[in-house]
């Protein structure tokens, strides 16, 4: 797993969760992160990387530009090749905030970058609307026939010589975060607000050329229309939030994925997204309906993540800490599954035997409070199993015991 760090660094984290000592990439010394949104914003790998080698980054340099850049691994696989870069593309940015700052490849091959409206606040100088620059837009470019970059022929706007070329679609603030659905190709994106609303835009595959309406709507909101068009030509958001009327307080979208793994088949088909005050992971389900989910305890969650299989991560800022996305219910209340799974000694302090009167268990995980799975069992379907807990430090931990007929029991265990 590959981590990208704000202030530069790219690290590479081991399977059992620890992090090597050299890191992947180390571009402090390029990166510019003076300003709260600026450093290291984007991280994206060839979808050949395996036989090329390539992966791009997007970062502000040290005169707060945006920098589009490739760069290649070296032989050792934990390594790239400092020397490597090629700048693909250098955006002037007015302002400290609203970079962007994401790099996708779709499904499609084609290499998306998401660009803020750069900065200050309202979109002073209306960059969003104003298609002769690629500030409050996404691009697409073709990174694969000639350097730095060529324009697909199929972008919407290629035959107008009064639309920057590169543009996929317009009207965007600050898209912190979007992804495509791996299952179909549909782009989803998060955008962050302004004062009142953050907006989910869920846009089918291919569909290009779009006006998301920023500076003129915020969210489905008036903003500022003063030379704008008929309300007709912009596509709304699918989903909003208000930063106000809820108990906690809600500031900037991080856009997330659409759950497509394996292991959680409850989560199947939701778009999962937080929010950076807040620490609050939401879902939209098929519906466009948003869901919060509890607790919340990210440390300020602005980054999403997706494994090779699909399985989903998220990152908080400020606590440093990396989670993955489970179905696990960390809630205190306790369900039976028409029968009676019981753990003794609890409180335990060696070990514990978990014993079921009737329905017979299969797994059992272990996390810790912050959700972090510590240990994972298979217990050859049996009634009664003894978990040696000496590997676990004092404290709380929630054991999700999985029943031979796919039924789960969440139970809290207090090692003292």
């Amino acid at each position: 797993m590959f981590i990208a760090e704000q202030d530069g660094l790219i690290k590479v984290i081991n399977t059992d969760g620890s992090t090597r000592s050299t890191p992947f990439l180390d571009l402090t010394a390029i990166v510019s992160s003076g300003g709260n949104e600026q450093g290291l914003l984007g991280l994206a790998f060839h979808p050949n990387y395996s036989t090329n080698g390539y992966f791009f980054v997007n970062y502000t340099n040290n005169s707060g530009n945006t920098v589009v850049a490739r760069y290649t691994v070296s032989s050792d696989q934990n390594i790239a090749d400092s020397a490597s870069e090629e700048i693909i593309m250098t955006i002037a940015q007015p302002y400290s905030n609203h970079n962007g700052g994401a790099v996708v490849f779709g499904p499609d091959g084609y290499l998306y970058i998401g660009m803020g409206d750069g900065g200050s606040g309202g979109d002073p100088e209306n960059n969003a609307q104003n298609t002769a620059s690629l500030l409050g837009k996404i691009i697409r470019i073709d990174i694969d026939n000639g350097l730095p970059y060529t324009i697909p022929s199929d972008n919407p706007f290629v035959s107008d010589s009064n639309i920057e070329n590169e543009i996929w679609a317009i009207g965007v603030r600050n898209p912190w975060r979007f992804n495509f659905d791996s299952q179909n190709g549909d782009l989803w994106m998060g955008d962050v607000g302004q004062y009142d609303y953050e907006e989910i835009n869920h846009t089918a595959a291919g569909v290009s050329g779009l006006n998301y309406g920023w500076r003129c709507y915020e969210g489905d909101h008036t903003y500022d229309t003063n030379g704008c068009q008929d309300i007709a030509n912009y596509t709304f958001p699918v989903a909003e939030y208000a930063h106000s009327g809820s108990a906690a307080y809600r500031c900037s979208i991080t856009g997330g994925y659409v759950y497509r793994g394996s292991m959680h088949t409850g989560l199947q088909g939701w778009y999962f997204f937080a929010d950076y005050c807040s620490d609050e992971i939401g879902t939209v389900n098929s519906s466009y309906e948003i869901t919060y989910h509890e607790p919340s305890i990210g440390g300020s969650f602005v980054t999403f993540g997706e494994d090779h299989i699909n399985e989903l991560y998220v990152a908080g800022l400020n606590s440093g800490v990396i989670y993955s996305i489970t179905e696990m219910s960390v809630a205190v209340d306790e369900f039976d599954l028409s029968t009676s799974i019981t753990l003794h000694p609890n409180p335990a302090k060696e070990d514990t035997v978990i014993r079921s009167s009737s329905v017979e268990f299969q797994r059992v995980e272990i996390f810790n409070i912050l959700g972090k799975k510590i240990k994972s069992l298979f217990t050859n379907n049996t009634l009664e199993h003894t978990l040696d807990l000496t590997e676990l430090s004092q404290g709380i931990y929630l054991l999700k015991i999985t029943t031979q007929n796919q039924g789960v029991l969440v139970k809290k265990l207090v090692v003292e």
